[in-house]
């Protein structure tokens, strides 16, 4: 009997001799066949939509090349999916049998290979090698791109130039002193100057931001800072209008309301948001608000459903034209050319780009008649994202946006919501408390989703959130981007000086909310640097409720559960060393208590120590305390020592501080009384201790080490980067750092 009769005869209802199947031939195909049975109609009942799990898919095979280390691996895992895809060949038949187990086996293999191979050819064709080592240089370049920053009183260019000694064209960025800035400086312009270069920052320490991998995908070889005057070589031809039109619109919104309000308002104008001060930038964080200063969907959205609904109201005013024209086409076509205007006018960037195809899609869902919120027209824009941009999904502004429009959407598909807020015959009280508690539902609901991202990129999250974004997305949409639109135009005949009154007094309120809220008593969670294994789970988790239907998607809250609980007992390192070997930060026994081996002029060094501690540290010194200062340790000119309790025994550590010459034979010494010793200079083979030496030798092949006592693990900032583009240790081999036995 031939397999497909056995097969169809098995679905039908099994009605094969039972003597039959005590041979293992028939007994593997039966089992075989009822396998797939199961899995069809779970894949049924489940709600099986091929098109956002396509998009998932895509996005897997993206991630897996950024998780994999080198070109084996992923070679390996293109042939894991080609295999996979061929096996569902071979065993579902094309007659329609098992539609849904043969999409699920053969196509979603096939689009995660996909995206792992458009992310490696990406990386291939747009990633530059980087210079060997930092350099102060003069050299001739055309810019290509200029962003002022007045907050860090900076200028940022991006410099075409060749690498001085080898010729090869680079593609740098670099700060030029606001002072220094001049009229004539702009795109197109090609310049003489002298600056200082550096290679792309790797992240410097496990878990930081990877500026490295960021400027890898955008061709960046080098950044640096401008040191002297600017020399002029050949002025800038004209052109660029689009840019002029940004720059001159901040300038002008910034002129006529000045101070913190007038930064906000050019942000929400015009993209730029250099003019934001530190302190509202992270009050706008803590509150959970930080999504209004950056063009995404929701100012997207509130520009094309202003422009469509203005032009629909309008056109409906001639009955002539209203009744030969579909309005709600026209007002689609409207709203559509004002999305992309706005998108090009504040930059193009990734979050609006994708907020832009997803309101072009809404429109046409409109203009055709369909739903206008679908998992199938966020999959479609989703895919569009990571088809271009496929380096996108390994930042937090892909994976925030996507997070919380996701949860709209299912929210918006779900019966019991769809329920409980569908227009009935109430009161306004009522209606006014029914929206409320419709946008806090909504929400908490993107808080929780998007909370583990910013605790995984950023290592603290507003808990509030929720509940200040009630009153300010209203304030935003409704009230501030249509009165810094009116106020626009009425400056063309010299009257918007009230409109932009008004504009300050909304961007007042929306700051006072969030410092208030920020204020508040537990308004920020923090947490140490996490493994990708606590996030993985509470990305599958989310995708697993909001993409099944009926109770199968309850399941997903297992993974997210485990998640939140991986979360909850993590614990801060022990020890954090920079790559450099510059900054060693240790835990105390208090909590909120961190000791550094040096004082730091950098915030940024100081904020990433205390953020990868799971530390929120307050004043000027960020909370810190100099370890010379701490009455448990003994500190010299050149060394700290100092005795950890942890994991049941006593730890002795030996941290050098100054660069002077040692005696070999007293380092060796001192070497083998300590457990760990810590070192920005290379140290003689004498020096032998127990445990782990971290010297430049061994720094300069891990990058950054963050060390668990209790556990005695380590983790490197080498173990997360395998052998891509953007990472270059000192040699070629990757070294396993582990913890030897104390003597």
């Amino acid at each position: 009997m031939a397999y497909g009769a056995t097969n169809s005869a098995q679905v039908a209802g099994n009605r094969l001799d039972p003597a039959a199947l005590q041979h293992c031939h028939w007994r593997s195909l039966h089992g075989l066949a009822s396998g797939a049975d199961a899995l069809e109609r779970f894949l049924a009942h489940a709600g099986f939509d091929r098109a956002p799990w396509l998009a998932v898919a895509f996005g897997g095979g993206i991630a897996a090349w950024f998780g994999l280390a080198n070109s084996w691996q992923w070679l390996a895992f293109l042939a894991f999916c080609a295999a996979l895809g061929g096996v569902g060949l071979f065993l579902l038949r094309a007659d329609g049998e098992f539609p849904f187990l043969r999409q699920a086996l053969v196509i979603v293999p096939l689009m995660a290979a996909a995206g792992c191979l458009v992310v490696w050819g990406k990386s291939e064709l747009v990633g530059k090698e980087p210079i060997e080592r930092p350099m102060v240089t003069r050299f001739a370049a055309r810019v290509l791109d200029r962003e002022e920053r007045p907050a860090e009183r900076v200028v940022r260019l991006m410099l075409a130039m060749r690498e001085p000694g080898t010729g090869r064209p680079l593609r740098i960025r670099v700060n030029l002193p606001l002072e220094k800035d001049r009229a004539d400086l702009a795109v197109g312009a090609e310049v003489r100057l002298r600056a200082r270069l550096m290679p792309p920052a790797p992240p410097s320490l496990p878990g930081g931001y990877n500026f490295a991998r960021t400027a890898w995908f955008a061709g960046i070889s080098a950044t640096g800072s401008v040191l002297g005057p600017v020399e002029i070589l050949k002025p800038a031809r004209s052109g660029g209008w689009l840019e002029q039109v940004q720059s001159s619109l901040s300038r002008h919104v910034r002129e006529k309301l000045p101070g913190s309000s007038g930064s906000i308002a050019a942000a929400l104008a015009s993209g730029d948001r250099g003019a934001i001060g530190e302190a509202d930038g992270q009050a706008m964080r803590d509150a959970g608000l930080a999504h209004l200063l950056s063009i995404s969907g929701l100012h997207v959205s509130a520009v094309v459903a202003g422009v469509y609904l203005l032009t629909i109201r309008l056109l409906a005013l001639w009955p002539w034209l209203a009744l030969r024209v579909r309005l709600p086409l026209a007002a689609s076509g409207a709203g559509a050319s004002a999305g992309i205007f706005y998108t090009l006018l504040t930059g193009a960037e990734v979050p609006t780009v994708r907020s832009c195809i997803g309101a072009v899609l809404v429109l046409a869902a409109l203009a055709l008649g369909r739903s206008p919120l679908s998992l199938r027209l966020l999959a479609v824009a989703a895919f569009f994202v990571m088809l271009f941009w496929p380096e996108s999904i390994a930042g937090p502004s892909f994976q925030m946006s996507f997070a919380a429009v996701l949860v709209i959407v299912a929210l918006n598909e779900s019966a019991t919501v769809k329920a409980l807020f569908a227009p009935r015959e109430e009161g306004w009280i009522a209606r006014i408390l029914r929206h409320v508690v419709s946008l806090l539902l909504t929400g908490i609901g993107i808080e929780l989703a998007i909370m583990p991202i910013g605790l995984f990129h950023f290592h603290r999250a507003g808990v509030y959130g929720a509940f200040a974004n009630i009153l300010a997305i209203p304030l935003t949409t409704l009230v501030t981007m249509p009165l810094i639109a009116l106020a626009l135009v009425l400056d063309q005949a010299g009257a918007g000086a009230p409109a932009w009154w008004l504009v300050g007094l909304s961007i007042d309120g929306m700051l006072a909310l969030a410092h208030w809220v920020s204020s508040r008593p537990g308004a920020v969670m923090t947490l140490p640097a996490m493994g990708m294994g606590s996030m993985a789970l509470c990305l599958c988790g989310g995708l697993w409720f909001a993409l099944w239907q009926g109770r199968v998607r309850w399941l997903g809250l297992v993974p997210a559960a485990l998640g939140a609980v991986s979360l909850a007992l993590l614990r801060p390192p022990d020890i954090l060393i920079t790559g450099d070997g510059r900054h060693v930060a240790i835990t105390g026994d208090g909590p909120g208590e961190l000791l550094v081996l040096r004082a730091s002029r950098s915030s940024f060094v100081r904020e990433n120590l205390a953020e990868l501690a799971g530390i929120r540290g307050e004043g000027p010194d960020g909370g810190q305390r100099l370890l010379a200062e701490w009455p448990g340790a003994q500190c010299s000119r050149d060394f700290c020592v100092l005795v950890l309790r942890k994991g049941g025994r006593d730890w002795r550590l030996l941290m050098a501080r100054s660069e002077d010459a040692v005696p070999e034979r007293a380092l060796a010494a001192a070497c083998d009384r300590a457990d760990i010793v810590i070192a920005d200079r290379w140290l003689p083979r004498s020096c032998q201790p127990a445990v782990l030496k971290a010297d430049r030798r061994l720094l300069s092949r891990s990058g950054g080490l963050a060390i668990d006592l209790e556990t005695g693990r380590i983790r490197s900032v080498a173990q997360d980067q395998g052998e891509h583009g953007w990472w270059r240790p000192a040699t070629s081999t990757r070294p396993r750092v582990f913890m030897t036995p104390a003597q």
